[in-house]
């Protein structure tokens, strides 16, 4: 539990926890405490030493003496707060009395337990041990004064006088850690834990970051953090509004993490950018999460389900130190009855297309009956999934002491804590107002947040029993066991496949609008982001009610989708088109060739590698028979000779066996854009920018028929499953059938069998192994994937900037993999064309080929072969392989790369095994 780890704790008796929420502690003064109801003699033998605690809304004296409780006086409780002018006098100086008609005991011995209140009218006494009269009671007396005041008058008062405190403390400038440091910003912000709000001092220097509290009770008088410690910046939300940033840092940093609320959004800016803008970022070393990189590695499987759903809510503003913001997780497993608990029985989870509120059928029609009688914004939850009060109905038995002062000093009764799982899930399941989901600490850790230890007491149950451990489902015989099996179910293979409707209705287009209330996950409107604008409400009392609602009705995440979100294990049923291929796109049966600087000897042929190495690859020839860029290039079925097209209008014919060009073709008077090999191997079919495909007889050496297929420039040819397809800058791709099987000696005519109508050119093109889906760039930036069984698109998206260069379906059928002239490679999910993965790169790319499922081979603008790991969606190798762009690759096996590039040179490569 990281909030538990904060450095208020554990220093001292005394912590923030003892006062209200959101109350400031000013500072202490040394005294000694004249026990309430003795005589003034016994009273002086039984002073305790210890320290007055001044706070904004209470006194609390804090007895050196463990055995003795701290006393708290709320301020608004306190008739009098006046110099002591008794029979003490002649025997102490300096003495203050403070009357009241309430005190609160807390922590006597040292034992965390249900506040003490003492109703009644007392009045006590206190000496100054260092400090005069004239430094005390002014204070004290100021603050007596507004807490007198209405709630509003009472905030601003208490606002001013924080301000002009906290205006009159400077930085410690002797607290650098270097004297060479440059100051770059100076400002105010509140150090943000659960519960708790610790305004200070914030200096960023150009190697440090440092916060100084106004106050005392951290452990650092100055918080430092090196820069280069700072891993990573996030801006977040705070009661709603854009204030907070929070720091994450290395494992050599005092903190792992710290929160900071400013009381503007532009002060918080203004750190956050003077951070990023660090001259050189030389001392800045910050991690890349980007959102794109997140999703994607986990619709790979690089990352847990548990790792991205936490991901998720930190991106929507979820922090362990907020409790108002807490990590929110979901209960996966429904069934807490069972001996045995069966992972691989969908009946055993929970279904995850619903809120919890609306997974009881009966309730939530009950729920809808009152739907007429509620005032606009009508909702239908009116408690939410995520609170503070949630959060610690779980944790209680770790931190008691937050239990205490969220709830005023007071457990809960001891028949609504978190005593039993199946209790817990049924209320959850049928309660009229119990809509809770769960927290990260259900999936990670020993569990130990559900024993109780420690002389703490919760209180009696109704049947005498005491609270204790949480009783735990028959499946599990241990909280570490519970908490593994749980796990192990959030990471099954049935909520990988559903986990993705939960994202939906939590952070995704489900959250908010006609959609959500389509999916019975609609709660009460304070919960949303930018519901209300808490900075144009002028009354403070208006604002501090609101705030406190805020916090007590829980906070909806920040929607970060707003369309379907892709789904982890893709169903075999959707779409139907979309059937499992092969895992590689390589011609096993085709032999890698090792030519060597000598002739190639035919019969040295080698079985390819298994695993592809850029590392291991060299040129085995090269050669320069074109007189402009190379188009495209590729590999006879047999594998003894390539094929080049160049924009000098060429089609070249290269002998491996012979090493020597055989054939040399002017096909047109204009630019030869593609070509691609038949199935009879006797066959070469050439787009060109003349309208026209050409198919060109290897075995006669001349055209045997000319295609005027298109209105414009063909762009490139395919040919998959007995289909030939080609596509065109007139906006279409024309499908046409041709069978070979009735012309062992000719050419078969092409047939005609319709064609995919774009709004702009079409510039590339990728057809699945089965020859059931094609995927289609165009020059205005947009891939569209189409069902070549009816010829009608499946989905569409504007994906680039620019002209798409290339696209490339994965061997799964799960992404599509696309480059454009805007420099990005993006990777999209298929079902839902959501953008997985976008990365900026230095050089466009030209041309990309499947190695394997979780590998693409991409050739760029700067020469350089590079092999990406699409796990991870990183560069895993890179190879310099032309002097110019890389412009087309065909890869046949693992071991044999054929590339051509605009330095008009084609190169074989050849992986060494």
């Amino acid at each position: 539990m990281a909030f538990l780890e904060t450095d208020t704790l554990g220093q001292e008796r005394f912590s923030l926890l003892l006062l209200d929420p959101g109350e400031i502690y000013f500072e202490d003064f040394s005294v000694f405490y004249y026990p309430n109801g003795l005589s003034q003699q016994q009273a002086i033998s039984r002073k305790q030493r210890g320290h007055l605690k001044l706070c904004s809304k209470s006194i609390v004296f804090v007895p050196q003496e463990i055995q003795y409780p701290i006393l708290k006086f709320p301020l608004k409780y306190v008739e009098d707060i006046d110099e002591w002018e008794g029979g003490l006098l002649s025997k102490v100086d300096r003495l203050i009395k403070i009357s009241t008609d309430q005190t609160i005991e807390m922590k006597e011995k040292n034992i965390v337990a249900p506040f003490v209140f003492r109703k009644e009218k007392s009045q006590h006494t206190f000496s100054l041990n260092y400090a005069a009269i004239d430094d005390c009671l002014p204070q004290m007396s100021q603050l007596h004064r507004a807490s007198t005041l209405p709630p509003g008058d009472q905030q601003a008062m208490l606002n001013a006088i924080m301000l002009s405190r906290q205006s009159r403390v400077k930085f410690n400038t002797s607290w650098l850690e270097d004297i060479y440091e440059k100051i770059i910003l100076e400002t105010r912000g509140d150090r943000i834990t659960p519960l708790v709000t610790n305004p200070g001092r914030i200096m960023l220097t150009s190697s440090r970051l440092y916060f100084q509290p106004f106050c005392n009770i951290d452990k650092w008088p100055i918080l430092k953090l090196r820069l280069k410690d700072i891993k990573r910046l996030i801006c977040r939300r705070f009661l709603l509004r854009q204030l907070g940033l929070e720091i994450f840092c290395g494992d050599s940093a005092p903190v792992s993490h710290l929160f900071i609320a400013f009381k503007t959004e532009e002060a918080r800016n203004h750190l956050y950018e003077s951070l990023m803008s660090l001259p050189g970022k030389t001392n800045l070393n910050l991690e890349n999460t980007r959102q794109e990189d997140m999703t994607f590695k986990w619709s790979t499987g690089a990352i847990s389900n548990y790792d991205y759903l936490l991901y998720l809510n930190s991106f929507a503003d979820r922090s362990f130190n907020d409790l108002t913001q807490y990590p929110v997780m979901p209960w996966v497993i429904q069934d807490y009855t069972s001996d045995t608990l069966d992972l691989d029985n969908e009946d055993s989870y929970r279904d995850l297309s619903k809120p919890i509120g609306a997974l009881n059928s009966d309730r939530l029609d009950r729920i809808k009956e009152r739907l007429p009688d509620i005032p606009e914004p009508k909702f239908l939850y009116g408690s939410h999934y995520s609170t503070p009060g949630y959060v610690l109905f779980y944790l209680a038995r770790i931190a008691p002491e937050y239990v205490l002062c969220l709830q005023n000093g007071k457990f809960d009764h001891p028949d609504r804590m978190f005593n039993n799982f199946f209790d817990t899930w049924n209320n959850v399941l049928n309660g009229a107002s119990d809509f809770k989901e769960l927290i990260p600490e259900f999936y990670s850790g020993d569990g130990l947040f559900l024993t109780h230890r420690g002389p703490i007491s919760f209180g009696f149950r109704n049947d005498g029993r005491q609270v204790g451990d949480v009783e735990l489902p028959p499946w599990a015989s241990s909280p570490s066991e519970l908490i593994s099996l749980l796990r192990q179910a959030l990471e099954s293979d049935i909520v990988s496949r559903n986990i993705h409707h939960w994202i939906d209705l939590i952070f995704g287009y489900q959250q908010r609008g006609q959609e959500a209330w389509e999916a019975d996950n609609v709660f009460y409107y304070l919960t949303y982001e930018g519901a209300i604008d808490l900075d144009s409400i002028q009354d403070e009392a208006e604002r501090r009610s609101l705030e406190t609602q805020i916090m007590e009705f829980g906070q909806t995440p920040k929607q970060l989708f707003k369309s379907p979100h892709p789904q982890r294990f893709k169903s075999q049923s959707i779409p139907s088109l979309l059937t499992p291929a092969p895992r590689s796109h390589c011609l096993e049966t085709v032999p890698a060739l090792d030519i060597g600087d000598g002739p190639l000897d035919i019969e040295d042929v080698k079985e390819a590698p298994k695993n592809f190495d850029l590392n291991k690859m060299n040129c085995h020839l090269q050669y320069t028979l074109h007189k402009d860029a190379v188009s495209e290039v590729c590999m006879s079925p047999d594998g003894l000779s390539t094929f080049s097209v160049s924009q000098d209008s060429f089609l070249k014919m290269y002998s491996l066996e012979e090493q020597r060009q055989l054939r040399s073709v002017n096909m047109s008077q204009m630019a030869l854009s593609s070509c691609e090999v038949m199935e009879d191997n006797k066959t070469i079919v050439v787009g060109c920018w003349d309208n026209k495909v050409y198919f060109y007889s290897i075995e006669y050496g001349r055209v045997l028929d000319t295609l005027n297929g298109h209105d414009d420039a063909v762009s490139c040819v395919r040919w998959k499953s007995g289909r030939l397809f080609t596509a065109s800058w007139d906006s279409t791709v024309k499908v046409w059938e041709m069978d070979f099987t009735g012309t062992p000696n000719g050419l078969p005519m092409p047939n005609y069998l319709g064609q995919l109508d774009h709004d702009e050119g079409v510039t590339c093109l990728d057809i699945d192994d089965t020859g059931g889906i094609i995927v289609t760039g165009t020059k205005d930036g947009h891939l569209t994937m189409w069902d070549l069984n009816s010829f009608y698109p499946v989905s569409s998206i504007s994906a680039h900037a620019g002209t798409v260069n290339a696209c490339l379906l994965s061997s799964d059928k799960q992404h599509i993999y696309s480059c454009g002239a805007d420099s990005l490679l993006k990777v999209l999910d298929v079902e839902t064309m959501t953008e997985l993965l976008t990365k900026d790169l230095e050089h466009q790319i030209c041309c990309m080929s499947q190695v394997k499922e979780a590998q693409i081979l991409t050739g760029d603008a700067g020469g350089n072969l590079c092999l990406w790991d699409m796990d991870r969606g990183q560069v895993a190798q890179t190879l310099h392989a032309h002097k110019g762009a890389i412009t087309c690759m065909d890869l046949r096996c693992e071991g044999t790369l054929l590339t051509g590039g605009s330095d008009r040179t084609v190169m074989l490569w050849k992986q060494h095994l």
